[in-house]
């Protein structure tokens, strides 16, 4: 009886040892999103199981966060601070990209310039880090904008896989896309650049990565082990370029998108693990002065932004 009794008692701890915690995972099919995705590849390493669900746009994470359907989310900055304005329980954690977004003009447009954009039609999608840098750069070159008719420009706004069919349709003239969308129509003849709009107050923008409150208070545990996960994912992509184009191209894109494409996003949108208080803030400020994300009290990102997790996992990971 001892003996059985023994060997259920190594048979539970067994389990105990082996068993994974659940972490859901909103993400979006973006180049520059790949580690993140990859992240559920080394979930059980960590004794995890990182359970991914994409959405359109990371504005459409929210609702989910708020549902409890969700625990840790990757989406531009702007879109977290919107939703952290509007009640959303989350927290900043790490940044895992940068740049990511050029303004495009059609081939055959004959805009050289921002100034050129007067009496266009520019097409952005609603939410996220495009439509402030084009906004910063509209008010930079002295124009006024609206998403109906009577200012400078005529902002039009589209889904993201809607906009480069709207420019290489002509229905559009010019438009701030994210990657790999913005290479693909510069590789394909329809779209040239203009200009990668990081040279605002706002510089490049950085993706973030975000928790719940819940899981950053109350399974703290959980949290760093993600925390270790996300940073070993990165460093992977960005060690092994070749590792990250492969899984990005053919897992995520499903052969979708071709080398070329995927080169030129990355050269655009680096993977990293950073984020800083000061940039958060400085996004949440132009937020407010633009009117993008509707926020009636803008979020202190001193109150929010928790990097703890990221800085002690770089530390184990010997990553600097």
């Amino acid at each position: 009886m001892r003996a059985k009794a023994l060997l259920s008692l190594l048979c539970l701890s067994s389990v105990a040892l082996t068993a994974q915690d659940v972490v859901r995972l909103g993400n979006l099919k973006f180049a520059h999103y790949g580690a993140v995705s990859y992240m559920k590849e080394l979930a059980p390493k960590y004794r995890l199981k990182v359970e991914e669900r994409m959405f359109a746009k990371g504005i459409d994470i929210n609702p989910a966060i708020v549902a409890g359907e969700i625990d840790a989310s990757a989406a531009a900055l702007d879109a977290a601070i919107a939703g952290r304005a509007a009640g959303v329980p989350i927290v900043v954690v790490a940044g895992f990209a940068r740049g990511g977004a050029r303004i495009v003009v059609g081939a055959n447009s004959g805009i050289r310039s921002l100034k050129d954009l007067k009496g266009k039609k520019v097409g952005v999608a609603r939410g996220g880090a495009q439509e402030l840098l084009l906004l910063a750069e509209l008010a930079k070159a002295g124009l006024t904008w609206s998403d109906k008719p009577g200012k400078d420009v005529l902002v039009l706004y589209l889904p993201f896989a809607d906009l480069n069919q709207a420019l290489m349709a002509k229905n559009i003239d010019a438009m701030c896309q994210s990657e790999p969308y913005s290479s693909q129509a510069i590789n394909r003849k329809f779209g040239v650049e203009l200009l990668k709009p990081y040279d605002t107050p706002l510089g490049e923008p950085i993706r973030a990565l975000v928790i719940t409150e819940k899981l950053y208070k109350e399974r703290r545990d959980v949290a760093q082990r993600f925390l270790l996960c996300f940073v070993e994912a990165t460093k992977k992509f960005i060690d092994e370029p070749k590792a990250a184009e492969k899984f990005v191209r053919e897992v995520m894109f499903k052969n979708q998108i071709s080398s070329e494409d995927y080169q030129d996003a990355i050269g655009n949108s680096p993977f990293s693990y950073d984020i800083t208080v000061s940039h958060v803030q400085v996004t949440t400020d132009l937020m407010a002065k633009y009117g993008v994300g509707k926020m009636a009290n803008p979020p202190k990102a001193g109150d929010w932004v928790k990097l703890d997790l990221l800085a002690e996992a770089k530390k184990q990971l010997k990553v600097k």
